[in-house]
């Protein structure tokens, strides 16, 4: 039997991170502002002017070793790996990270003919992709990729 109710549109993505602080202040750099708080969850949502919405869930425990559980470690656990968001010109929002000190983990390239795309990590490693959208016949000179 088809599921009745059509998924008409994403609403948001939860981000388990260990400082309620440094996460929110991390994530408002990024252009999101907290729009409510759930205390009894433990967590909050962000928007961006444009609607971009994010719940930051502020449970986790600090990993020692600064790994990713599901990226970093050679057994692949099931689980999100990152969201991932779209921007009008990434090699302007590079340039931006740069001058304000984000490590960018991935340069920009091309993943697929729909899109170019770089990632970042948030303080407690959980991974960012940033997505600028193209026509799929579009060329891009792009540099190699920095891990």
């Amino acid at each position: 039997m088809q599921q009745p109710q059509r998924i008409r549109q994403f609403d948001h993505v939860g981000i388990r991170v260990s400082d309620r602080q440094e996460a929110v202040a991390f994530y408002q750099q990024l252009g999101f502002q907290e729009v409510r708080r759930f205390e009894q969850y433990e967590a909050n949502e962000m928007e961006t002017a444009d609607g971009v919405r994010i719940n930051l869930i502020f449970n986790a425990t600090r990993l020692q070793h600064g790994r990713n559980p599901l990226l970093d470690e050679p057994v692949k656990l099931p689980g999100m790996t990152h969201p991932a968001f779209i921007v009008d010109d990434l090699f302007a929002l590079k340039d931006w990270l740069n001058q304000v000190g984000i490590i960018i983990t991935e340069d920009i390239h091309r993943i697929g003919p729909r899109r170019i795309a770089l990632f970042i990590r948030d303080p407690d490693r959980n991974v960012l992709e940033f997505n600028q959208l193209l026509a799929e016949a579009t060329p891009v000179n792009t540099p190699g990729n920095e891990h």
